[in-house]
Order: structure tokens, then C-alpha cells, then sequence
């Protein structure tokens, strides 16, 4: 990204070329959160490559978290993306799976791309517009820059169309509203499903929440990367 790098962790199953999913954190994470390294042991062993990398102002990436906008992170996924597209021990076929802010993004990014690709969103939010009012903490340490986008109304909102899209979305987030959830199937394009995650909360810390997302998301992935 210029002469900001951009820190990934690639996991390759025994056999390749292989395909790849690429997981996107949230804020306040990093690649080296326990969903992705739990993402990084289990992908490979169903023949999927799996790529954790780290947005810029997070992780080992380059750049200030503070100066970080939606922007920025759909440019950095672009960039992991074309990355990939050259790896020699890749077959080329590419999904995307997101957490949160995460998922947000890989909509944007799946609606950009052709051929299309499969997405899976964990507890993504349809919407940033109510950000300004809200009270998490995964807010801070966001700048100026983020917030003044947002008042432009660019990505604002998560693109409508986006098919081969699965939407995990847990039914006692305290963060993204599960209504969230809802409105981001009704978005998307066919094929597409939803599951709510009975009594999960939005980082899914119950385990079996946990596990159940990622059987969920490799079924999904699995389907439409082979």
C-alpha cells in the first residue's frame, strides 16, 4: 500500500494449489485474535488455504489506527487479494469471511469483484449510520478521518446484490443490533441463507457458538470454492 505494508499469515493445507479464504477482523482486533488463529488451524484441514492478515493501523500492519477509514480497509483487502491472485501455491478460487466491521467490509469488496465470490459475515452491521451515537468500545481510538467519511454517506451502508452470501449473525449481540442480520440477508442476492446463533453474544466467547460459526462458514465456503 505505497510504502505502508500490510502483515498477512498465510495456512496452507497438504494439498495444493488450493483455495483461499481470506478473514477480515474487526475493530479492535487483529489477525492474531483467537477466531482467526482458530480459523488458521481448521480451514487447512478440510483442503482450504486460509489468509489472516491484519488491516493497516492494526496487528503488525503498517500506518495509524486513528487515520484508518473504511476506505482504507477496503483498499487494504484489495491489496491482500491481488496478492493471493499470484501465489503459485493457490488455485485462484478466493472467499471471504468477516467479523464485524470485518464483514462489512468483505461485502463491499464481494460486490466489487467478478467473477463473484462467496462471503460469510459474522455479526456484520448493515449499516454505520448510528455509529456516532453509539457507546462501544470498539470505537476507540478511531480519528477524524472515519467519522468524517461517514457523515459523506460513503460506505455508509453495505451494498445490496451480493450473492453466495451466508449471514451468521448471533441472537444476543450486544453490539450489532440482530436486526442487523435480517436486513443484510434481505440485501443479498440469491444464493444466499442467514443463521442466528441462539444466545450467542457478538464475539461468540462461548466456544460452542464459536465452533458452530466456523462449521457453518466451512459448509458454506466449501460449497462454492470447489
Amino acid at each position: 500500500m505505497g510504502d505502508q505494508k500490510v502483515a498477512l499469515v498465510l495456512h496452507l493445507p497438504p494439498r495444493i494449489p488450493a483455495p483461499c479464504v481470506v478473514a477480515c477482523h474487526g475493530l479492535g482486533a487483529s489477525k492474531n485474535s483467537d477466531k482467526y488463529l482458530l480459523l488458521g488451524r481448521e480451514f487447512p484441514r478440510v483442503g482450504q488455504a486460509l489468509c489472516r492478515f491484519d488491516f493497516r493501523g492494526s496487528g503488525e500492519s503498517d500506518g495509524a489506527y486513528a487515520e484508518t477509514t473504511v476506505a482504507t480497509r477496503v483498499a487494504d483487502l484489495k491489496a491482500v487479494l491481488d496478492f493471493l491472485a499470484e501465489h503459485p501455491a493457490l488455485s485462484g478460487r478466493v472467499g471471504l469471511l468477516g467479523s464485524s466491521m470485518g464483514g462489512f467490509i468483505a461485502l463491499h469488496v464481494a460486490a466489487s469483484r467478478r467473477p463473484a465470490m462467496p462471503v460469510v459475515t459474522w455479526n456484520a452491521p448493515a449499516t454505520l449510520r448510528g455509529l456516532l451515537k453509539s457507546s462501544s468500545s470498539d470505537l476507540a481510538g478511531l480519528g477524524r478521518p472515519f467519522f468524517d467519511e461517514l457523515d459523506t454517506g460513503a460506505f455508509a451502508d453495505t451494498p445490496a446484490g451480493v450473492g453466495l452470501s451466508l449471514t451468521i449473525q448471533a441472537e444476543r449481540d450486544e453490539v450489532v443490533p440482530p436486526s442487523h442480520g435480517r436486513l443484510l440477508f434481505d440485501r443479498a442476492a440469491d444464493p444466499r441463507d442467514l443463521h442466528i446463533l441462539k444466545g450467542a453474544d457478538h464475539r461468540l466467547s462461548d466456544m460452542a457458538h464459536r465452533t458452530e460459526a466456523v462449521a457453518l462458514s466451512l459448509s458454506w465456503l466449501t460449497r462454492y470454492l470447489v
